[in-house]
């Protein structure tokens, strides 16, 4: 719950930060994109898993997620319930959602 809702709140501050003119309009379409592609990989990991065949590399869902789109991949842990028990993965999960925030932070404050 707490990670879905710290998705929510970072997608609404990353949409605000875009109106009003504080980041480019690419930006918001970049997250977009890739949480799209990091949700449909979670779940056809996850079917891949139920069907024991050729899995996605857990490097490539950690990767979709630092290339700005681990809020999709947020959604999709839970939707599918994929990687989302597993610690040794989320530890470096939520280490890869603290450097693409903090390259997005850069940007924001520094102008891109």
């Amino acid at each position: 719950m707490i990670a879905t809702s710290i998705s929510l709140l970072f997608l609404t501050a990353l949409g605000s930060s875009v109106f009003f003119g504080k980041l480019p309009n690419i930006v918001f379409i970049i997250y977009m994109v890739m949480s799209v592609i990091a949700f449909i990989a979670y779940g056809l990991d996850k079917s891949a898993a139920k069907r024991d065949r050729w899995r996605t590399p857990e490097k490539t869902l950690q990767l979709m997620g630092l290339l700005c789109g681990w809020p999709g991949a947020i959604a999709g842990q839970k939707f599918f319930r994929h990687k989302s028990k597993k610690t040794s993965f989320q530890i470096v999960f939520w280490i890869s959602v603290i450097f693409n925030c903090s390259g997005l932070a850069v940007f924001y404050f520094k102008g891109i």
